[in-house]
């Protein structure tokens, strides 16, 4: 079998002894070298292209269903459970606690709950309602499982690496929020940020209501394209008297966007994240759906003013 193998960027350095494995049991192993974000960012193209039969995504669980032949290959991680101790002080004003981590830490999430309930709290583990696959882990894009528990808690704890992964989840919830990051050693309530993106994000709301060029980017990742969205921003923009285009992409290069300097501002159609992480990475604002629309609102406004 043709088989081409792909790995997130933490796992690449595995690429060979993966493929060697899987060479010795008599495959044909092409390894991709092109950046993935995700289960939402399959190297199916790649695939089709070069006639591999199957695809062995590393690092990830299933995001949606495709119709290609997809073996998913979580990596557990077993991260230090001693850093626990540090949360009990920060955590004594709060009863309730839903916990969350990533895909990586789901094999420790008992113990994770174990450790607190022995210290007197009650641990909630909320359903995802998205794109993960089970309670308590949250992807970047996809925090169901700590907002459908935000009524029921006092605060949130996310234990796992990085600060990627808990942002997400701060922005779509409200009670505090404590991050046990093991790798690197720190818990901390990371809060401030809410305020920090808010501001961010109006902001850019505000800096685009002059904008009459708007480009809708679209993206043709499996997992992020969202053309229909797209089209229907495309058409509000329009019908406000504005111009618009849609800007189609696989992994956007935002270099080569900054170059389309008839454009006073962009919206972002594919990975939420986007327009949350890296709109510092252009000239112009870029926005989300959601700003999109209050930025036209604010316009109407305007012109009803002007009336």
């Amino acid at each position: 079998m043709r088989i081409l193998l792909q790995f997130p960027e933490g796992l690449k350095q595995e690429a060979l002894k993966h493929a060697k494995k899987l060479e010795a049991e008599g495959n044909e192993v092409v390894i991709s070298a092109t950046p993935t974000f995700g289960a939402c960012d399959l190297a199916i193209d790649e695939a089709k292209n070069i006639g591999a039969e199957k695809i062995v995504h590393f690092g990830h669980a299933e995001f949606h269903h495709v119709d290609f032949n997809v073996e998913y290959v979580p990596y557990d991680i077993d991260a230090d459970l001693g850093i626990l101790d540090r949360a009990v002080e920060p955590l004594r004003p709060y009863g309730k606690i839903g916990l969350v981590t990533t895909i990586q830490h789901m094999h420790q999430l008992d113990k994770v709950a174990g450790f607190f309930r022995a210290n007197g709290k009650e641990v909630i583990i909320g359903k995802p309602y998205g794109f993960a696959k089970q309670g308590g882990q949250i992807l970047g894009c996809d925090a169901g499982s700590a907002a459908s528990t935000d009524r029921q808690v006092d605060a949130f704890v996310y234990f796992g690496g990085g600060l990627f992964h808990p942002l997400g989840a701060l922005l779509m919830t409200s009670k505090p929020f404590l991050v046990i990051e093991p790798f690197q050693g720190t818990v901390e309530f990371i809060d401030k940020y809410r305020e920090i993106y808010r501001k961010r994000s109006r902001g850019k709301i505000l800096a685009s209501v002059d904008a009459k060029n708007f480009g809708i980017l679209a993206t043709t990742k499996n997992g992020q394209n969202n053309m229909p969205m797209a089209k229907i921003l495309k058409a509000k923009v329009e019908g406000a008297g504005l111009n618009a285009a849609i800007l189609v992409s696989n992994t956007f290069d935002f270099d080569s966007i900054n170059n389309m300097l008839e454009f006073d501002a962009f919206v972002n159609t594919a990975c939420p994240r986007i327009s949350i992480d890296d709109t510092d990475r252009l000239r112009k604002p870029l926005l989300s759906a959601n700003e999109l629309n209050e930025v036209l609102k604010i316009k109407a406004e305007m012109a009803r003013a002007k009336a």
